[in-house]
């Protein structure tokens, strides 16, 4: 995954610029949402409650053609506003009438509607586009990954800049349709339901829906020769794996993997309350990436995850971001703890099932692990900063405070809210300190102190303070290391190219 602190910068510069007297009370929408980890990420004035995406793609020259459909309401009174996004638009429409439009900074594609936008507006906003996904980056990086028979889009924290214009932030989600003609004999796979599939010409359409909000970074596409397999969990939520036709070595283990797919939907909903979407499972294109990533009903994940053999382990942390992450998304960057402390903690409760090591021995075994001086506890998992978003520490230290809050607060509360918190805040945003209130509310109790210990101070909780959590600091037994570390040790790498 991609660790950048973008400054503003000039991006701001544009907001400078004049505008008609006629057009006074009217202003440019910001070139970002205003996340200080990714300052250019996102745009403001305009909130998107819908994308229609109908897309062409060529895998064998890696041409893609589309047509994006915005449906979105403005937030002010907005005489220009920004998309971001890479490849070539030909045209683009505001409420039926030509727009102008220009590129600026890295990713930003500037719109000018022919008549200034009120706050408060529905407006429709088409955008024609073509290009080769391959040729395109910014900053330095592309998330456009070419495969033997075509391409992925997947990583974190942005994607969709190389196939589609979006206001790329957690914070503005939205339904989706993602339709896309392929040549006959490739596939098209991306998040939701497959809703019909037609052919024509030697080519073939595959129109999928999202029909819950999704964010931005969560939406995949993959596009190859795959096979298929379908299913459905014991609550009735449909399974769709697929998997490369060439994936070589590693395809019995993946299959062993993610064709588990709904056993352990069925054993998460037991913790975090019933699956929040239409459908589920993951995809294993030939990629020659190493990371797995929580793309929203459809988990992409790297043959690499199972170079080793079977790899449950990263299935079901993967899998618990459909609640911690995707139903319940972040509100800033700087919340990344609420996705990977939780869903790490979840490959805890993993291992205690499987008779591995209880939540509470991997426990120990963390903070036995890292001493004092370790710039393992310099990390911050509630406001780790952009270079160490997915450092191991806001996976490890972050789980190791979920176990230090279960201890505080008991089981009985400590359940209660693992399941209540995605039914409270379903398909919304929340931040850190949201998270700690609820489970305030819960419990009962003030966690202030237990918050800042464990995610907030750059070192090491003292023995005292690691006591009261029921941290076994001092035992023996700290050290010895659980049956199932090395497979929860295995996707440090799930969020990292």
């Amino acid at each position: 995954m991609h660790r950048r602190l973008i400054a503003p910068g000039a991006l701001a510069a544009s907001l400078l610029l004049a505008i008609p007297a006629s057009a006074a009370s009217y202003s440019p929408g910001a070139p970002g949402i205003g996340d200080p980890y990714y300052p250019a990420y996102g745009n403001g004035g305009y909130d998107v409650s819908h994308y229609d995406l109908r897309l062409k793609y060529q895998p064998q020259t890696d041409e893609l053609e589309g047509t994006a459909t915005l449906l979105a309401t403005t937030k002010q009174d907005l005489s220009r506003f920004d998309l971001d996004f890479l490849l070539e638009v030909s045209e683009v429409r505001v409420n039926g009438a030509k727009a102008s439009f220009t590129t600026s900074g890295q990713h930003e594609l500037e719109i000018t509607p022919a008549t200034p936008l009120p706050k408060g507006t529905p407006i429709t906003v088409v955008v024609r586009y073509s290009g080769v996904p391959s040729t395109k980056s910014a900053y330095g990086f592309s998330t456009w990954h070419r495969t033997p028979d075509g391409a992925v889009a997947a990583d974190e924290p942005e994607a969709a800049w190389w196939w589609y214009p979006s206001n790329d932030h957690p914070s503005d989600k939205a339904t989706y349709d993602v339709s896309v003609a392929v040549p006959d004999g490739t596939q098209a796979i991306s998040n939701g339901a497959l809703q019909s599939t037609s052919s024509k010409l030697g080519w073939t359409r595959y129109n999928w829906r999202s029909n819950k909000p999704q964010a931005t970074y969560l939406t995949t596409l993959a596009v190859g020769r795959f096979d298929i397999t379908t299913g459905k969990t014991s609550d009735g939520i449909p399974v769709i794996n697929a998997y490369s036709k060439d994936l070589g070595d590693n395809d019995g283990a993946a299959r062993a993997s993610v064709e588990r797919t709904g056993e352990l939907v069925d054993w998460l909903s037991g913790y975090f309350g019933p699956y929040p979407f239409n459908s589920v499972g993951g995809y294993v294109p030939n990629t020659t990436t190493g990371y797995a990533l929580e793309t929203q009903t459809r988990v992409y994940y790297s043959p690499k995850q199972f170079a080793n053999g079977s790899n449950t382990s990263v299935v079901v942390h993967e899998l618990a971001h459909q609640w911690y992450g995707d139903d319940v998304s972040l509100a800033g960057w700087k919340d990344i703890w609420i996705n990977e402390g939780f869903a790490r903690y979840a490959q805890w409760l993993w291992s205690e099932h499987e008779g591995e090591g209880t939540a509470q021995e991997l426990a120990d075994y963390v903070y036995a692990s890292h001493p004092a001086d370790d710039a393992f506890w310099t990390v911050k998992p509630g406001d780790p900063g952009p270079d160490n978003q997915f450092d191991t520490a806001v996976y490890d230290r972050g789980a190791l405070a979920v176990q230090t809050l279960r201890n505080e607060i008991g089981d009985d509360a400590f359940f209660a809210v693992l399941k209540g918190w995605p039914k409270d805040h379903a398909y919304g945003n929340a931040s850190v300190g949201d998270f700690q209130k609820y489970a305030e509310k819960v419990s009962g109790k003030s966690l202030a102190a237990l918050f800042d210990t464990w995610l907030f101070q750059p070192s090491k909780p003292a023995a005292p303070a690691a006591k009261g959590a029921s941290i076994a600091s001092r035992s023996a037994a700290a050290t010895v290391q659980p049956k199932s570390w090395k497979k929860i040790a295995a996707t440090n790498s799930a969020h990292q190219g």
